[in-house]
């Protein structure tokens, strides 16, 4: 019986060394933004080019609903894979291809903008993460939004 309990204290005991300075194991970020992890095996990449990045709606009533697609082309030589469309705000939502892209193809990501309780001049940045180098591209929309009255 005794034996035991000191076989339980040594166990416990180099649990807990081990656990000693907090130093969990976690994966490096780099991992995840490391370019060659955009890579296939065979060295081949896709790469995102866009029609263009910006678009400004210009002046619009308050309240309104607008939506912007932008055009893009995989002119890389993988298949492109667009992960998710992060925003900047609650009043914007994105429509991206969740199917890969070919290489030398074309695909759209559609914004969609609501101004309601918005007024005055707005610029919204949304974050394109895909497979690519770089991993991340930013779409940014504009508009003046205004009352009635101001029109």
């Amino acid at each position: 019986m005794k034996t035991i309990r000191l076989l339980i204290i040594a166990v416990l005991s180099v649990v807990m060394l081990s656990c000693q300075n907090g130093n969990d194991k976690q994966l490096s970020g780099s991992l995840v933004t490391n370019p060659k992890s955009a890579q296939n095996t065979d060295g081949k990449t896709a790469v995102i080019q866009f029609d263009k990045t910006e678009f400004d709606f210009g002046k619009i009533l308050q309240g309104e609903v607008v939506s912007y697609t932008f055009h893009f082309t995989n002119i890389g030589n993988a298949p492109l894979i667009i992960t998710s469309v992060d925003k900047s705000c609650g009043c914007t939502a994105s429509d991206f291809p969740h199917q890969p892209v070919d290489p030398g193809k074309k695909g759209d990501i559609k914004i969609t903008y609501d101004s309601k309780g918005h007024q005055g001049f707005q610029s919204k940045a949304l974050v394109v993460n895909s497979n690519t180098i770089p991993a991340q591209t930013t779409l940014r929309i504009k508009a003046d939004v205004r009352t009635p009255n101001q029109l």
